[in-house]
């Protein structure tokens, strides 16, 4: 399946407060609202759709799991987006002060699936990776 016809992702996630969700992905990611109730958003995340939901005591990550060196937290989500689209949002990141979990770096510098990755917890808990290839063709290379 090409990218142009891969069909949009759906991903609903728990948040403590739905103002604090406006600011960290609409305000910061620069996400788009979309539809929303007092108990949800919509976001358009890159072209894919995140919920986020006002479920306080679902919030946060709890385990981690060794790559690359790193304690990576198992639940996460994210977005593969271009090298240069990569390179401004951490910046823009590293300026707002974000702390991040993983700090923007290369992982498998020099193998198969080289990619430009940065972790960091939005307000509620909720850990997102945001990663890059050079080369789009290695996503899914062994």
């Amino acid at each position: 399946m090409t990218q142009a016809a891969m069909p949009p992702f759906h991903l609903a996630f728990p948040v403590h407060s739905l103002e604090a969700a406006r600011e960290f992905y609409g305000e910061l990611l620069g996400c788009p609202e979309g539809r929303s109730s007092d108990q949800w958003v919509d976001f358009n995340f890159y072209g894919h759709q995140i919920v986020a939901h006002l479920a306080p005591d679902e919030v946060g990550h709890h385990t981690t799991s060794s790559v690359d060196d790193h304690a990576v937290p198992v639940r996460h989500f994210g977005a593969v987006l271009s090298i240069p689209q990569w390179e401004e949002l951490a910046e823009k990141l590293k300026a707002a002060g974000t702390k991040f979990v993983i700090e923007p770096y290369v992982r498998f510098k020099g193998e198969v699936g080289e990619q430009a990755t940065m972790f960091f917890l939005d307000p509620s808990g909720n850990a997102v990776e945001i990663k890059a290839f050079a080369d789009m063709s290695s996503l899914f290379a062994k």
